[in-house]
């Protein structure tokens, strides 16, 4: 097999010691089965911005934090070394959100650290220790299918608790080995504070597990867990122990027209502020 070029600063500097295979390929990155000493890894090698198939990196980025004004501003205006780092951004994101949601109890694979855009982290596994196959490629029986949605939930639910929604979760980002569910790719992770479209992508997220795991028990289908998580969540409400129903109870309270119109004035009147101070800075 010829070795990606992308591998070959790993292999010379002995962070891997051979590429085993490849293990597969998608939208935004090609993942390979490497050994290190004794041990098989994953080493996944990201795309070029212009090869992704992943179209929505914009609105995925909202509310990230860059290391700096001068970092900000370059991604902001798409220069070429604002390309860059947005790049590295987008890389360091899965890597950051791997360590965080395993701090949270959350079953992601274990990272061990991001190589000049090779993620290099644990391979899953099945119980004959081969590459743990996604949860979209295998059959389930009814009681599968609600032991599986439950841990996912539960996952879902923790990732929120500790500000993060995988904003891409489906029946192929997820795992399946003798021990539960396994999520993986994180690069398009939201911050659920910062992102205006967090709420919108969490309950896209619940409603693919629900409708795919719908498909093996059908008493899954309809029900409402992505606008409950959230609303538990919106009213400070939501904790990694949190019963869910799959219902909401809808808002029948008038809204006050004088409040909202107050809050666009402010919103509005921060964003001509924060404009106002971009352009000042770029001007110094």
């Amino acid at each position: 097999m010829k070795v990606p070029p992308q591998l070959l600063p790993l292999l010379e500097d002995g962070l891997i010691d051979a590429v085993v295979r490849p293990l597969r390929s998608g939208k935004e990155a090609a993942v390979f089965v490497v050994r290190c000493g004794e041990e098989l890894r994953c080493a996944k090698v990201y795309k070029d911005a212009r090869q992704r198939g992943f179209r929505q990196a914009v609105a995925y980025q909202e509310g990230r934090k860059a290391r700096n004004s001068r970092q900000m501003r370059a991604m902001e205006k798409r220069s070429r070394y604002g390309r860059r780092e947005a790049e590295t951004a987008w890389h360091s994101a899965e890597v950051d959100a791997l360590y965080r949601l395993a701090a949270a109890g959350v079953r992601v694979p274990q990272p061990y650290g991001l190589f000049d855009g090779v993620l290099l982290m644990e391979l899953i596994t099945d119980p004959a220790g081969d590459a743990a196959p996604r949860l979209g490629d295998l059959p389930l029986t009814e009681q599968e299918a609600l032991d599986c949605h439950a841990r996912l939930l539960a996952d879902v639910v923790r990732m929120l608790c500790a500000g993060m929604v995988h904003g891409d979760l489906s029946e192929f980002n997820v795992l399946l080995t003798a021990d539960g569910p396994v999520i993986i790719d994180l690069p398009q992770v939201v911050d659920a504070t910062a992102n205006n479209s967090a709420r919108a992508l969490l309950e896209r997220d619940v409603s693919n597990l629900g409708e795919y795991l719908g498909r093996y028990a059908p008493q899954l289908q309809g029900r409402a867990y992505g606008p409950e998580i959230w609303q538990l969540y919106a009213a400070g409400a939501l904790h990694p122990d949190s019963v869910l129903s799959g219902e909401v109870v809808a808002d029948t309270t008038p809204a006050n027209v004088g409040d909202v119109m107050r809050e666009i004035d402010a919103a509005r009147l921060e964003a001509e502020l924060r404009q106002a101070g971009r352009e000042a800075a770029a001007q110094r």
